[in-house]
């Protein structure tokens, strides 16, 4: 068993470290109290590093960085880490897009309600300055208010959910989801962009690119109606500080809630001289919650870079997963981890391979393609192969690569199929994804089957007798190896299909002596 280093370069919460603690072919050095440069003298016997924002993974970082494959930034944001650089050094870049999403929202909904009422300064008069005035405190209700969500992503949409529930009317701007996505929750939908200049509140909710930054200046601000208040628990920079700050002086902005700045920590920054403002720093994530959600999901993503089974929301694939609808992201690592399960199941010089799609992932096949053979070639070819030289490694080989979308004639809105033919048999296996991310195989060739393509997998085909199951069980037994789940598939046709998970390493000398049982037309072992 190969083992595998992965580093921990910034802190991330304990639940994180316990986790890779517990895996036996992973090595892990937390690392988050090395002074930086003397971080940058061991990062180059790791394979995957685990970053926040204080480590810089820049020039310097990459040079050292000889071994690392991939970067797994814990949080949302990555203006810390060179992606470009990254990307040419062959270095996946992931994040954590969604673990702080309930975090940020509830955030955004503090700084909405004291853009409301002036809560904070309220607070500071009484308690700080010992001043009881109410009369210096009017404020504004939510209720019938307008709220502008600009980016209806995982955090606009449920801004706009909780807004409704204080009777808010919602109207989100973001050019690149389907409509019904804000409709169908009872959410007015726009295109054009001074809809939102026109409303009450406006927050804003997008990533920090080209396209956003400074995206409400001081043209946008004059559009504003007056007494406009202004959101941002974003990314700094996507409303203009300079204008945000003549727009809150002027009284155009009414209030404004910003938990984030273009230059951080913004102890200096001129926009908290100014008492229509409520501020806090960088707290979009900072919730006990978050925190641990961020850690064990970087560090589930580490694992699965560091064994090359998946890359969940890479950053720098040529596959942009960004501009991929979210529904789609799923079945991209569902595709890898079947085309790796066939390749084990199926050993030998793949022939052909093609890939098959029903319902709306289909649509996205070539894509699910270029996943599933990274995954089938890695069992031959590891780390030489990735996401941008697959298909031409194939090629060379001579694989005859197919793709196609087919009708949808099963019981699931949306499947998909990896064929992978080698000189001595076909595999044929499909897969679907369960309420956005539960991923699941539900068919090997005819016979169906419900099981998580995770863990130690022993699969057992054979004639459908009685008694066979009870050879398996006995042959794991007699090797001390401890069955965590059994399923098994029949196809009507006189043939069964045995898949058991195991906690224990399965030898070449216990699939031979599965292979003599009489019944037995084939077995295979495979981790995933």
């Amino acid at each position: 068993m190969q083992i595998k280093k992965i580093i921990v370069c910034d802190k991330i919460h304990q639940k994180g470290l316990d986790i890779l603690a517990q895996q036996n072919d992973i090595e892990f050095l937390d690392a988050s109290d090395i002074d930086k440069e003397k971080l940058l003298d061991i990062i180059g016997e790791y394979d995957v590093a685990i970053t926040r924002s204080s480590t810089d993974v820049d020039a310097k970082f990459l040079e050292k960085a000889e071994n690392i494959k991939a970067i797994v930034r814990a949080g949302v944001g990555v203006d810390n880490v060179d992606i470009e650089g990254c990307s040419k050094k062959g270095i996946i870049v992931m994040n954590v897009p969604t673990a702080n999403t309930i975090a940020a929202v509830e955030l955004t909904m503090a700084h909405m309600l004291a853009a409301a009422r002036s809560f904070p300064n309220a607070n500071n008069h009484l308690k700080l300055d010992r001043v009881w005035k109410r009369e210096k405190w009017y404020g504004i209700e939510l209720k019938d208010k307008k709220l502008g969500i600009i980016g209806f992503g995982n955090i606009g949409s449920r801004v706009a959910k909780r807004a409704q529930a204080f009777e808010m009317d919602v109207i989100a701007y973001d050019p690149y989801i389907d409509p019904s996505k804000a409709l169908d929750m009872g959410v007015e939908y726009t295109r054009n962009f001074d809809d939102i200049l026109a409303c009450d509140f406006i927050t804003i909710h997008t990533p920090k690119n080209k396209e956003t930054i400074d995206m409400i200046g001081a043209e946008e601000i004059a559009k504003m109606k007056e007494g406009v208040r202004l959101i941002n628990c974003a990314r700094g920079g996507l409303y203009n500080e300079d204008a945000l700050y003549d727009g809150l002086q002027s009284g155009k902005v009414a209030y404004a809630g910003i938990d984030v700045f273009v230059k951080e920590p913004a102890i200096d920054n001129k926009l908290l001289d100014l008492e229509n403002i409520s501020v806090t720093p960088h707290l979009g994530a900072n919730t006990l919650e978050s925190q641990e959600k961020i850690a064990t999901q970087a560090v589930d993503q580490a694992i699965s870079a560091a064994r090359g089974t998946s890359y969940p929301n890479a950053l720098n694939l040529p596959i942009k997963e960004s501009e991929l609808p979210a529904f789609v992201k799923p079945y991209l690592e569902l595709a890898q981890k079947i085309g790796y399960l066939a390749a084990q199941i199926n050993v030998g010089h793949i022939k052909s391979f093609k890939v098959e799609a029903e319902g709306d992932v289909a649509e996205y096949v070539e894509s699910l393609r270029t996943f599933a053979l990274v995954g089938a070639l890695k069992e031959a070819l590891g780390e030489k192969i990735n996401y941008v030289n697959a298909e031409f490694v194939a090629q060379e080989q001579g694989i005859d690569l197919q793709s196609k979308q087919v009708p949808n004639q099963s019981e699931y809105k949306n499947k998909i199929e990896i064929i992978l033919t080698t000189a001595g048999k076909t595999i044929r296996i499909g897969g679907t994804v369960f309420s956005d991310t539960h991923e699941k195989i539900v068919n090997i060739n005819d016979i169906k089957l419900d099981f998580k393509p995770k863990g130690k997998m022993l699969f057992f085909s054979n004639e459908d007798k009685r008694g066979v199951i009870a050879q398996i069980t006995t042959a794991l037994s007699a090797h001390d190896i401890n069955i965590a789940d059994f399923r098994l598939g029949r196809d009507g046709k006189g043939s069964a299909l045995a898949v058991v998970l195991v906690d224990e390493e399965i030898s070449k000398d216990v699939l031979h002596e599965l292979s003599s049982i009489p019944e037995c037309n084939w077995v295979s072992y495979a981790v995933i």
